[in-house]
């Protein structure tokens, strides 16, 4: 319900494309004006992660677009998807790209966002919770403590399209401070042993946390010396989340009087 004195919402006109985040997964974190979006758009091109109520609160006559990106899975091509935004604006379509968490953190926003602008499309972003804060957050990880650090590293685990990995992580242990990873799990012995080298402890503490915010949400916690070992025992797939640092340590302080999200 929107309340009196609460800002107007901008029009969402014909040929314009707003790429927008769903947020980690539960439908309750969409933010007012994706939601708003949702309920106005024409056609709606949308990932795999994006909970279906969400897609419920569409207008009636809109059209999904199904166009997500799993890892090992047969999947669109970002060019595909481009041009999909670019000619479906053209047709003078209100066209809503949704993406999990945040368009712009690991969601290749950047990307959709320069094709529609070489095109001559406009366009509006609008953010997300993104899985990493968020889903960390509600299972009573902060991303900073005072008494533990005051910067943390958010790490995409997948490789890189050329099949290098995205990320040094020798480097990024060195830093000394915590990392959240996104879809680390098809590479996280790799990434666990390299990090290892770069200085961090064993016994580092660590959490997994698999479908946050969501029915089937699971949290492990673990330490660096035995993450892959724990994920494997345990099940944990994608889409999963892992933190590594003083921060994941700090959950046990919490759960006896947090509440849950649900």
């Amino acid at each position: 319900m929107i309340l009196d004195g609460f800002p107007d919402l901008p029009d969402f006109p014909a040929g314009e494309v707003w790429l927008a985040g769903a947020g980690p997964g539960d439908p309750r974190l969409l933010t007012v004006l994706a939601l708003y979006a949702v309920s106005k758009a024409d056609d709606i091109v949308h990932d795999a992660l994006v909970d279906p109520r969400v897609l419920k609160l569409a207008r009636a006559g809109a059209e999904f677009i199904k166009v997500g990106k799993r890892g090992g899975r047969p999947s669109p091509h970002q060019r595909d998807i481009n041009e999909i935004l670019i000619e479906r604006a053209r047709f003078g379509r209100r066209v809503l790209r949704l993406k999990g968490g945040d368009p712009f953190v690991f969601g290749r926003g950047w990307d959709e966002a320069m094709a529609l602008h070489v095109a001559g499309i406009r366009f509006r972003v609008i953010p997300g919770l993104t899985s990493g804060l968020a889903g960390t957050a509600l299972v009573g990880i902060p991303a900073t403590s005072r008494d533990t650090n005051h910067a943390v590293v958010l790490a995409a685990g997948h490789r890189a399209e050329d099949g290098r990995s995205a990320a040094d992580w020798e480097a990024l242990a060195r830093l000394g401070q915590p990392l959240i990873l996104y879809m680390p799990m098809a590479q996280l012995p790799e990434i666990a042993a390299a990090l290892a080298r770069g200085g961090l402890s064993a016994d580092t503490p660590a959490a997994l946390i698999q479908s946050a915010t969501t029915d089937a949400e699971r949290v492990v916690e673990s330490t660096l010396g035995t993450l892959a070992a724990d994920a494997s025992r345990e099940g944990i797939g994608s889409p999963s989340i892992v933190v590594i640092g003083a921060i994941a340590g700090l959950r046990k302080e919490l759960l006896s009087s947090m509440v849950g999200w649900q």
